[in-house]
C-alpha cells in the first residue's frame, strides 16, 4: 500500500509525496524544492521521481534545483509540452508503470485549466493537479468550456471511492461560493461546517473523494434543475440551453466572485 503525505508550500498549495517503503518518495508537482527537500531529510527518503500535472510555475518551479541537489538521472513524468523542458518521461493518456514505487499509474488527460494538463490516477488516490478541487474546479486559461466539462465527466466516471488529491487549498473559499449556488443542499451545509472546523485548527481538507464531490460540488451538478435555476437567477438576460453553457456561466460567475 502506498502512503501520501502533503508538502504545504506557498501561500495554499500542496506537494504530494507517495512512498511505498518510507524510503524512496516520488512527489507531485514540486513548485517549491526547498519544502521537499526539507520534508526528504526529516522523513530520511531519497527522491525517486517527480510527477508533474501541467506546466505552470507553482507546479515545476523547484524541479531543477530538485535534480541539482538529489540527482540529474532522477526520472521527470508530465505531459509532452514545450512548457517544461525537464521533462525526461513524456505521458500520455494510457497506463504507466512506475518502478521506484512498484505501481501501474493510469495517466488520464484533462485539459481545461491548460492545454497539457494530465491527472495520475495510482491505486485508487487521484491526482489532478489544478482540474478539479474540493467544492470547485480550476480557472479556464487555456481550453474551453467543452473541454473542462469533459475533463470533469472522465474524473467523475471513476470509482465513487477514489480518493482526490488536488494541489491547493481551496476547499473553504470554494465552500463559501457553492453555498450561494446551492443554498438547500443539506450535505454541502455540513461540509462546509466540517471545513471551517478543519481551517480554524489549520488542518488539511483534503483529499476528497468523488463521491464526497457529486454530492457537493456545483461544477459537477450543472445539469441539476436547482442549481440551473440560480444561475438563471444570477443572469436572467442569458440565455442558456445546455449543461456545458450553465457550467460556462457559473465558472464566469466564480472567476467574479
Amino acid at each position: 500500500m502506498i502512503s501520501i503525505k502533503a508538502i504545504p508550500a506557498f501561500q495554499d498549495n500542496y506537494i504530494w509525496c507517495i512512498t511505498r517503503d518510507n524510503k524512496h518518495a516520488f512527489v507531485v508537482d514540486p513548485g517549491d524544492a526547498e519544502a521537499v527537500t526539507q520534508h526528504l531529510v526529516k522523513h530520511q527518503m531519497s527522491l525517486a521521481g517527480i510527477l508533474i500535472t501541467h506546466h505552470h510555475a507553482d507546479h515545476t518551479g523547484g524541479i531543477t534545483e530538485l535534480l541539482n541537489t538529489h540527482g540529474l538521472d532522477i526520472p521527470v513524468y508530465g505531459p509532452l509540452s514545450r512548457h517544461i523542458p525537464q521533462i525526461t518521461q513524456p505521458v500520455s493518456e494510457g497506463e504507466l508503470f512506475i518502478k521506484n514505487i512498484n505501481s501501474t499509474a493510469e495517466v488520464l488527460s484533462i485539459p481545461g485549466h491548460t492545454l497539457d494538463h494530465i491527472a495520475y490516477l495510482i491505486e485508487g488516490h487521484l491526482f489532478c493537479g489544478d482540474t478539479l478541487f474540493s467544492g470547485g474546479c480550476g480557472r479556464i486559461f487555456e481550453g474551453t468550456p467543452e473541454q473542462m466539462t469533459d475533463s470533469l465527466s472522465k474524473i467523475t466516471k471513476l470509482s465513487p471511492e477514489t480518493m482526490v488529491y488536488c494541489a491547493h487549498e481551496y476547499t473553504q473559499s470554494n465552500m463559501e461560493f457553492a453555498v450561494h449556488v446551492d443554498p438547500e443542499n443539506k450535505e454541502l451545509a455540513e461540509y462546509f461546517n466540517w471545513v471551517k472546523q478543519q481551517r480554524n485548527q489549520n488542518q488539511i481538507t483534503l483529499p476528497s473523494t468523488i463521491k464526497q464531490e457529486l454530492k457537493i460540488n456545483p461544477f459537477l451538478r450543472c445539469d441539476n434543475p436547482l442549481i440551473q435555476q440560480t444561475i438563471c437567477r444570477e443572469y436572467p438576460l442569458n440565455k442558456l440551453e445546455n449543461k456545458t453553457q450553465y457550467f460556462a456561466q457559473l465558472r464566469k460567475w466564480k472567476d467574479n466572485f
